[in-house]
C-alpha cells in the first residue's frame, strides 16, 4: 500500500536555540514551524496531530513567561484546521484515524473536530504522560490535553482510543514505533509512498538535528536521540520534522508523493 502526505501549517514561534541543539548556539533564537500531517491510500484518512487550540492564550503566555518576549506564538487564522482543512478538500468527519505524538496541547487541540475517528496514542506514552508519570514532567498534565478533551476521551470515545504498541503497523505501509526523545508519547510515523519510505516525527525539531547528529536540546533522553536518529538516517528515504521551517523549502505546497 501506498500513501500520499499533506502537510499543513498550524503554528510557529521563536524559541531559544539551545531548546533545539543540545548545548550549542547559545546566545541566539530559532523557528519552530508546527506541522500537522494528512495521510491518504487505500481508502483511508489519517490525520497526524490536530493542532492548537480554538484559544491559544493561556499556552502563549505560558511560553512567552518561560522562554522571553521573542517567543511569541503565531497563529493565524488560515491555519487552524477549522479553516485549513475544508480548504484542502478534507471533510474532518471523514477521518478514520488521529495520531497522536507527542501528546501534548499543540497536537490533541482540536480532537472532536474528527467524530468518527479512532484516537492513536503510544500506550507507553499514554501511561508514563497521562496516567502514571514515573518522574516529574516539566510540562503539567493539563498542558498534555485538557481536562475537557481527556474526560472526553475516557468517556464517550474509550471504545475509539487505540493504544499503540512500541512498533505496531497501524495500516498496510503504516507503521508507529515508539521512539521517545521529546516525550514519553513520542513516536515515529513510517509511510510506504511513492516517494519511498517517509518517517515523520518530533523526536528531531530540525533537520539538522538528524542530519549532522545534534541531540533535541529538550530532549528527556540524548541516549534515545542517538538511537532514533541513527534509525532515520537508515531507514528513511523522506524525513519530516514536524518543527521545522525548511520543511516547505524542500517540500513546496507541503505535498510529498
Amino acid at each position: 500500500m501506498q500513501y500520499t502526505i499533506q502537510l499543513f501549517k498550524t503554528g510557529a514561534v521563536d524559541v531559544p536555540a539551545p531548546e533545539v541543539y543540545w548545548m550549542c548556539r547559545f546566545g541566539e533564537w530559532t523557528r519552530l514551524q508546527f506541522l500537522m500531517a494528512v495521510i491518504r491510500g487505500g481508502g483511508k484518512t489519517i490525520v497526524l496531530n490536530t493542532g492548537f487550540p480554538a484559544d491559544i492564550g493561556p499556552l502563549a503566555k505560558a511560553w512567552r513567561d518561560f522562554l522571553g518576549e521573542r517567543a511569541v506564538l503565531e497563529r493565524p487564522p488560515e491555519w487552524t484546521p477549522q479553516i485549513a482543512l475544508p480548504a484542502a478538500g478534507i471533510d474532518p468527519a471523514s477521518v478514520d484515524h488521529v495520531l497522536l505524538s507527542p501528546i501534548q496541547l499543540y497536537a490533541t487541540g482540536n480532537l472532536r473536530m474528527f467524530p468518527n475517528a479512532k484516537f492513536c496514542v503510544s500506550r507507553k506514552g499514554w501511561i508514563e504522560d497521562i496516567l502514571a508519570p514515573t518522574y516529574h514532567h516539566h510540562v503539567p498534565r493539563q498542558g498534555c490535553i485538557s481536562d475537557e478533551d481527556l474526560f472526553w476521551l475516557l468517556d464517550s470515545r474509550a471504545d475509539r482510543l487505540l493504544l499503540l504498541d512500541d512498533v505496531q503497523e497501524l495500516l498496510p505501509g503504516l507503521t508507529c514505533r515508539w521512539i521517545g526523545v521529546h516525550h514519553r508519547s513520542s513516536f515515529t510515523t513510517e509511510v510506504e509512498t511513492a516517494s519511498g519510505r517517509v518517517i515523520l516525527s518530533d523526536c528531531a525539531f530540525h533537520y539538522a538535528n538528524v542530519e549532522d547528529n545534534i541531540p533535541l536540546g529538550i530532549a528527556e533522553s540524548i541516549i534515545e536521540a542517538d538511537a532514533a536518529y541513527r534509525h532515520i538516517r537508515q531507514t528513511a528515504d523522506v524525513f519530516i520534522p514536524l518543527y521545522d521551517p525548511l520543511v516547505w523549502e524542500r517540500h513546496p505546497e507541503g505535498r510529498i508523493a
